[in-house]
């Protein structure tokens, strides 16, 4: 099993997507002899999963059933361990094209945090590409490294456990793009500039305050960077749902109106026959913005090395 080769075939030592519903899915670890409790009762990996395709229909022991789905960056995102804020797709989306990365892609990041960017990054730039990531924390370095190796992909990122801000990426001049998830990224605009290939490499920020991002632009500036320019970007859901509303039958009433001069002006003509035509009822679909949404997340400030 691999985030970037996927298979078939659920195997002895896969992680596997558990998915109950859209609001309701979590990852497992496959091991021979292991059991999962879900709401819909048990899963025995031995005869469960083991063998089977990737998205079967799993029957639990009190009768209800789960899908069994192959992990992507995707869903990672949405189900992995949280040991720091992370990046959601909506975010990572528009990194991943304003940074211009393709497959054979070289990019530097810092921090790596939780994995959620790094999965996508890897993903993208595989099977030739490959991604320098740095981590301050060595406890979360060490992790990242674990997840990385049980997810097949170790071979396509390396992780150093060091401050990005004084030491750099530990690479020069052979990044295609910097990505930069830092409390001051403006101290290691240098060091970017120095792991970017000689022309036209992008750097990208991540920043929830907008005092990081006047800082950051500033050292961009400094530095020679060009094609500075930030952007928000805020997710707006709609609820698609069907709706019945009235209609008169204007038809109607006009023909009768001119035909018995009646005229709605008039208060006197109010209470004609009408004035009280039977109304028809119409059904069509509305688009309706869910009542809470959510709000700010980060600043994304992109810009090329020129």
């Amino acid at each position: 099993m691999s985030f970037v080769e996927y298979g078939d075939t659920i195997k002895d030592g896969d992680t596997a997507i558990v998915f109950l519903g859209h609001e309701s899915m979590f990852p497992v670890k496959v091991q021979h002899g292991t059991v999962t409790q879900t709401k819909y009762g048990v899963i025995r990996h031995s005869t469960d999963l083991i063998g089977k395709k990737y998205g079967s229909k799993v029957t639990c022991s009190k009768g209800g059933w789960v899908f069994i789905l192959h992990p992507t960056p995707e869903l990672w995102t949405m189900n992995l361990p949280h040991r720091t804020q992370i990046l959601y797709s909506t975010d990572i989306s528009i990194i991943t094209m304003m940074l211009e990365l393709k497959p054979g892609s070289i990019v530097c990041e810092s921090g790596t945090g939780s994995g959620s960017l790094s999965h996508a990054l890897i993903r993208t730039v595989a099977p030739t590409g490959h991604l320098y990531t740095v981590e301050f924390h060595q406890q979360r370095a060490e992790k990242a490294r674990e997840e990385f190796r049980e997810h097949g992909v170790e071979h396509l990122v390396t992780v150093t456990n060091q401050d990005v801000c004084k030491n750099g990426f530990g690479v020069s001049n052979i990044a295609d793009a910097v990505f930069l998830d830092i409390p001051s990224p403006w101290e290691a605009i240098g060091h970017a500039k120095s792991a970017l290939k000689a022309e036209g490499g992008r750097i990208c920020s991540f920043s929830p305050c907008i005092e990081q991002v006047q800082r950051t632009c500033l050292a961009m500036e400094e530095y020679g960077f060009t094609e500075i320019n930030t952007l928000e970007i805020l997710l707006r859901v709609y609820n698609v749902r069907t709706i019945s509303l009235q209609i008169p039958d204007l038809g109607k009433a006009a023909e009768d109106n001119s035909s018995t001069g009646f005229d709605s002006s008039n208060p006197s003509d109010q209470g004609s026959p009408c004035a009280n035509l039977q109304q028809g009822t119409v059904q069509f679909k509305s688009g309706v913005p869910l009542r809470e949404v959510v709000g700010h997340t980060g600043y994304l400030t992109f810009a090329t090395k020129s």
